[in-house]
């Protein structure tokens, strides 16, 4: 199979990756325009300390997708942060590769 399917990416999504923190906050990169699949569910995720956080959306995107977490991600005209981002890739497996995104 090897990527998402493209009649799967029914959403577009604008993500800032985030870059760092600067001098007065966090900086992000260029603003990239993503074909994605968007889930507008509620569950609980653990960020990259561990500590239990509640998502309300999911996205799944192409694999080379930059979003690490802590990235700006407009979804549906909402602008929200990413908790934490998992790279789903089967290694050469007949899976469905992708990012999946967990945002506030």
């Amino acid at each position: 199979m090897g990527s998402l399917p493209p009649f799967l990416l029914r959403h577009t999504v604008i993500v800032e990756p985030f870059e760092g923190n600067g001098p007065i906050g966090p900086e992000y990169g260029e603003q990239t325009v993503v074909r994605c699949f968007v889930e507008e569910k509620r569950r609980l995720v653990r960020d990259a300390a561990g500590v239990e956080v509640v998502s309300e959306t999911t996205i799944y995107a192409p694999l080379d997708t930059v979003c690490p977490a802590e990235s700006r991600v407009t979804v549906n005209g909402r602008a929200t942060v990413v908790i934490v981002s998992a790279r789903r890739d089967g290694g050469g497996l007949p899976t469905p590769d992708h990012l999946e995104v967990a945002c506030k």
